[in-house]
Parts: structure tokens; sequence; C-alpha cells
């Protein structure tokens, strides 16, 4: 049996219960350590032998308090019942993948132990080693890198300095049935935009359809742009953008907003998605307290309640729920998201309007032609009294799949106007407007026709005095008579 050398730990790297052992030892010592009281009877009391009390004197003499400790062997914890080279076979047994049963490395030991002349061990002995490997071990050997970097892998938490410094997106599919316009029930997915720093939601997107690049850049410019609700008022241009590997992520799309914007785009490692531990907290928190109140909730298979809800809906709600959530005591950082945002004062970098924006980051559709009658778009006309003076012109249209009731164009990379389809809309563009849109178009066309003409006679005219000039020229040359000289006459000629 090997102890550990006397000197390898001292008082400060002993645990608290093995400091509490070495000061009873010493309170048995005491009188005989400064009063020189005979060692036998302390012994007796502390029912030890007067060889284990003198190797305790010995030892606290030497090294202090830290001697009276108990000093652990060198082999604690293996078994000493079995031989080295049949427990490391064993263990080794125990790790492969499918691994063995502790009956089938019993009957593998028993076989190599009589090959090699050692004592087969017991069952139990055998149990105990597999037992005993430990767990990071067996996960990292039966379950895998990415199980054992998700169990056991230390992380580094990033926290973002202040507002708008990082900002996390991410999607989930709800456990909620809801209803399309046709009546049909869906999941909806949930796009989130959320401040690292302080917790707040920037911005979000319910949709049907699966995540796409268009729906993250809609999400993304609510998130940016103003609120039109008072208590809303997140905004700015993030400085970096975290996100998954998602493919609407990883488009060209958002690639070329990130740059515009001078965002930095930052993507997690493919299937190690760390970091992004706050948003996941938020999903869940969405889950446990704002899904399970509603119809549809879906928990364990089973459905709460009639799904009656649509989108808008949802929209509604989750607005409501966000106002409770900005102005509660966050879970982690004890301080309301609305107050960790505003706690430093900071003005965010905008956009220099939502016309830019929206050029930007809305889904871009494929160009019209202006009509007499308007645009028409997916089987809908807009309209709006400034397209009078682009009929036949070729314009780009943007939209928000949310929200068909109006388009924005755009003309020669400018923005040209919001046209609005009268049915979705619930208005319509009074016929005096587009009287009055054709009639100023046709006084500008008329304006710039009479310019041309004036133009075109003011030069006409101009080359007639040139050819008029000329024909002078010639004439004063045949006669010798200088052109400009009037010619004297006589009374008598």
């Amino acid at each position: 049996m090997r102890i550990a050398p006397p000197d390898t730990a001292s008082l400060t790297e002993l645990p608290e219960p093995e400091r509490q052992q070495a000061l009873e030892r010493f309170h048995r010592l005491r009188p005989h350590l400064e009063y020189n009281a005979p060692l036998a009877p302390i012994a007796r009391d502390a029912k030890v032998t007067l060889r284990t009390a003198q190797r305790w004197v010995r030892r606290y003499r030497e090294r202090g308090l830290a001697g009276l400790a108990r000093v652990d062997r060198n082999d604690r914890g293996r078994r000493r019942s079995v031989h080295d080279e049949l427990r490391e076979l064993a263990e080794g047994l125990a790790l492969q993948r499918p691994p063995l049963g502790p009956t089938a490395i019993h009957r593998e030991l028993c076989r190599i132990a009589q090959e090699r002349g050692h004592r087969p061990p017991r069952l139990s002995t055998v149990y105990n080693v597999v037992r005993s490997l430990p767990d990071a071990l067996k996960t990292l050997a039966l379950d895998g890198d990415k199980r054992y970097r998700e169990a056991y892998d230390l992380i580094h938490r990033r926290e973002a300095s202040g507002p708008t410094e990082i900002w996390q997106a991410d999607h989930t599919q709800l456990d909620l049935w809801a209803r399309r316009e046709n009546g049909e029930i869906a999941r909806p997915w949930l796009t989130v935009i959320i401040d690292d720093h302080s917790r707040v939601v920037a911005g979000f997107l319910f949709m049907f359809e699966s995540p796409s690049a268009a729906q993250t850049a809609l999400a993304l410019r609510q998130a940016i742009w103003r609120k039109s609700e008072p208590h809303w008022i997140i905004c700015g241009i993030p400085e970096t953008l975290y996100t998954d590997n998602g493919s609407d992520f990883t488009s060209t799309h958002l690639e070329q907003v990130a740059a515009d914007l001078k965002t930095r785009l930052i993507f997690s490692t493919p299937g190690h998605p760390r970091g992004r531990g706050k948003i996941e907290r938020f999903f869940g928190t969405v889950n446990q307290m704002f899904l399970c109140s509603l119809p549809g909730y879906l928990d364990r298979g089973a459905v709460r309640g009639e799904p009656t809800l649509t989108l808008s809906d949802l929209d509604q709600r989750f607005r409501e729920f966000l106002r409770e959530y900005h102005v509660r005591p966050h879970g982690e950082t004890k301080v309301p998201p609305i107050e960790r945002w505003c706690g430093r004062g900071f003005l965010p970098r905008m956009p220099e309007s939502l016309e830019q924006l929206d050029l930007l980051l809305l889904t871009v559709a494929r160009t019209r032609v202006v009509q007499q009658d308007g645009i028409r778009f997916q089987g809908m006309r807009y309209i709006d009294p400034v397209l009078a003076a682009y009929v036949g012109e070729t314009v780009l249209l943007r939209y928000d799949p949310r929200d068909l009731a109006e388009v924005r164009l755009f003309h020669g990379g400018k923005f040209l106007c919001r046209a609005i389809c009268p049915e979705l809309a619930g208005q319509t563009v009074a016929l005096r407007d587009i009287r009055n849109a054709r009639n100023q178009r046709r006084r500008e066309l008329r304006q710039t026709l009479k310019e041309r003409r004036a133009t075109v006679d003011t030069l006409l005219n101009l080359r007639g005095g040139e050819a008029s000039s000329s024909a002078s020229d010639k004439a004063a040359a045949e006669t010798g008579v200088p052109h400009g000289t009037p010619l004297k006459r006589y009374l008598n000629d």
C-alpha cells in the first residue's frame, strides 16, 4: 500500500470536512502538546492505538494542523481486488459502442484471467468498475462529441456592454394551432429579434410559411424602425447580428442588407449553437407565459380548446404580452428589460428614412408597367394619383406579405409612392384627385411640348437668318457694292 507523501497538501487546499477532522484531533492532542500530558490515556480516549497517536504528534510538529488531516491512498477509488490489466480491459469493454453489459464483460475477464494466470474477478467487482467510470468519459465514448460538448464543454458567455451592440435572431414553430384565412388550421412560426444586453424584443413576425430570407428581412425592418406604440421605444441599427446557420440567415440578400447597414453578421458553429441561450430562454418564456393560455395550445399531443386565432390576433396579443414582459424584472439580470435598455441614455443609429430601409429589406416583386388604371399585382389593382405621370413606365414594386393593402413603388432607384388596393385598404382614391393628377400631367406635357416647339422655331429662324445673310454677301460681291452700303441715286436718273 502506497501512502501519499506528507507534504502533498496544505491547510488551504483541504476541504472543510478534513479541516474539521484535523482540528478535532488537535483538541485531543492539545494536553500532550502544550502540557506534556501522557499520550497513552489520550490514545485510549480517542480509541486509537498509541502508535497512531504518536504518528499524529509527529505529523503535527512537521506540518502543523494540515498534518492531522486524513491522508488518502494513491489508489483510492480503484478496485484492489482486480489486477490493473483486467480493470483496464473491463473499462475498455464498457466504453465500446455499443457497450457490453457487465455480465458479458465478466465472462471475457474470466477468460483473459485464466490465460494470464490472474485471479478471476467477481461479478460485483466488474459492476463496481463499470459504475465508477467518470460520466464525462462515458458520454464521450458512448454518445459522441456533440453530446459531450453540450454537457461538459466549458462555455464562454459573452455579455453585450450596451444596447444594439449584439442582436440575436431566431425562429421557432409554436406549440399552437391557428387558423389561416381560408379556415384551415396550421402551426405558425415565430421570428424574434432580441437585444443581447437588455433582453428587450426589437422585432417579431408571425407566419405560417417556413422561415425565409424575406421573413427575416421583415422582422429586421420592424426591429430597426421606430414603433407606433409609445411604450415600445426599441429601434436602431445593430452593430452585430448573431444567428444560426439557417438558409434564411446565410442568404445573399441578408448579407447585402448587413453590408449596407454596416452590421456585422456572426453565425454560430454548425451543430453547436453556443451563445444562443438568451433567445432560447425567451422562447421558453413565450411558451410558458403566453401560449399556454391561448385556445389551440398544443400540450403533449393534446390540444386545449378550439383553434380560433388568426395571425392578426396573435400579433395583437403578442404586443400586449411584450408590454408586460418589458417592464417585468428579468430572471437573470434582475432588471426590467426596458429599464436596462434606457439605462445608459444612448442615441441609436438609424437609417435615413423608412423608404430607404424598405428599398433594402422588403421583398422584391417582379417589375410592373404602369397601366392606365394603375398597377396589377397578384390579381389586385393598385392606384395612386402620382402614377398619372408614369403611365407606360416600368416601376419596381415592393410589399409586406402581411399587408397587401398597399405596395411601395420605386422608379429609377428612388421611392415613388405608396399605391393602395381599394378593395383591401378600405379606402378609395377620389375621382377628383385622379382628375387633378391627370390634368396636371397634361399641363406638364403641354408645357414641355410648347418649350420644345419654341426651341425648334428659334433654331429654324436662326438658320433662316443665316441663309439670307449669305445671299446678300454674294450679291454685294458681284456688283462691287459692299453689303450694307446705301446706293446713291440722282434726280435725273
